[in-house]
């Protein structure tokens, strides 16, 4: 369970804003499941992520499917 303290870092902490642009139909299994892992579901859907290297390796995994911008 999160607390204020965790959350609050999170805010202080960089951000990325991701969508997913183009639809993971057709596209091979590591990069449907990498967009999943970024929580994405359905096309223009934004989620908010902390920017670490881990989100940094998985965006550049499946970088022709997702817009990312600097939140």
């Amino acid at each position: 369970m999160a607390t204020k303290k965790d959350n609050a870092a999170l805010t202080m902490a960089k951000t990325v804003k991701v969508t997913l642009v183009k639809s993971t139909f057709g596209q091979i299994h590591r990069h449907r499941a990498t967009v999943r892992g970024l929580g994405l579901r359905r096309m223009h859907q934004t989620v908010v992520l902390a920017d670490t290297p881990e989100i940094r390796g998985m965006l550049n995994a499946s970088r022709h499917l997702l817009r990312v911008e600097e939140a």
